[in-house]
């Protein structure tokens, strides 16, 4: 008897569950070589008087990092620290979490000198990120 045939499927919109299988069974995996990650989201908000968002960092804490996906702020705000306090409420409640270190990525116009004036190095880059750009990765670590 041959090899059990398997169809190789892109699917542009896959059911929410079939996607978390995979990230499940990646856990799964993952456990059996480290501890839980117990991975915790980790979001903040910059709201107006009247509830309005005009900024946020949304992370998540794991395996002792926290890790910034997207800090944000509305173009009225930047320049006037809101971010350097997302960043610095980020970094407490990661510690508070018993996070020793932070990371996050940046392209090469958004925020490279934000993040390293906040202390973050970068230790890594991708070339044509898009084309003519580059993505930085960057990393800190966290001091109580």
């Amino acid at each position: 008897m041959g090899k059990p045939r398997y169809t190789l499927i892109l699917e542009k919109q896959p059911k929410a569950e079939d996607e978390a299988l995979i990230y499940d069974r990646l856990a799964a995996f993952n456990r059996e070589a480290a501890d839980d990650d117990q991975h915790t989201p980790l979001i903040l908000f910059v709201r107006a008087n009247d509830g309005t968002i005009m900024g946020g960092l949304v992370g998540s804490t794991f395996w002792g990092w926290l890790h910034v996906d997207v800090l944000w702020l509305d173009e009225s705000l930047r320049g006037q620290h809101f971010g350097s306090d997302l960043l610095a409420a980020a970094e407490r409640e990661a510690l508070k979490r018993g996070c020793h270190s932070a990371f996050v990525d940046t392209m090469s116009w958004q925020a490279l000198p934000f993040y390293e004036k906040q202390g973050y190095v970068v230790f890594g880059e991708l070339d044509d990120f898009p084309v003519g750009h580059k993505r930085y990765y960057l990393k800190k670590r966290l001091v109580s």
